[in-house]
């Protein structure tokens, strides 16, 4: 189990739509392991397997709210069968374009299924910021990044901050 560098906005993995996993074997679970890791180091809520370069369809999350046991979320295949009529507006960013943020709206709560890395069906029922986490992470096994979701205004200012810190898209 070790960290694994994260894929940073410009490289083409984040923008391709990941494969669907067909293995639940050993490889599987040692990928999970490293993106857990890999989230924890860069304090991170949540990871998707493009963004360690790997371009399958995984997604990890952990919620760590006061007074709320953790929740930790493994889905592999994730698919958002549901969304809730009700849109929450919040502020969010993203492991691969570090040090800037905006104001994302997405629906406040969400129905994603998928299966756990030995196969087995898994359906999580989620509100909150574990909603958010979630559909964030969706997002990048889809090739769609937060700042697509944003107005083109908003994105074109946020893209200049992020060149601004030094980085490239």
């Amino acid at each position: 189990m070790s960290a694994r560098e994260i894929v940073l906005l410009g490289d083409p993995i984040l923008r391709a739509r990941a494969a669907a996993v067909g293995s639940f074997d050993d490889e599987l679970r040692e990928l999970v392991r490293d993106m857990f890791d890999t989230m924890y180091s860069a304090e991170g809520a949540g990871l998707a397997a493009p963004q360690v370069g790997v371009g399958i369809r995984v997604i990890v999350a952990e919620i760590v709210e006061e007074g709320v046991a953790p929740v930790r979320v493994v889905l592999v295949n994730p698919e958002i069968v549901e969304t809730s009529d009700e849109i929450d507006r919040d502020s969010e960013g993203c492991l691969s374009i570090p040090g800037v943020s905006e104001v994302v709206a997405r629906p406040a709560s969400v129905t994603v299924q998928g299966l756990d890395p030995t196969g087995s069906p898994v359906r999580v029922e989620a509100g909150g910021l574990l909603a958010r986490v979630l559909q964030h992470e969706v997002d990048h096994v889809n090739g769609v990044l937060f700042i697509d979701r944003l107005t083109p205004l908003k994105r074109r200012i946020l893209l200049q901050k992020y060149r601004k810190l030094g980085a490239k898209d």
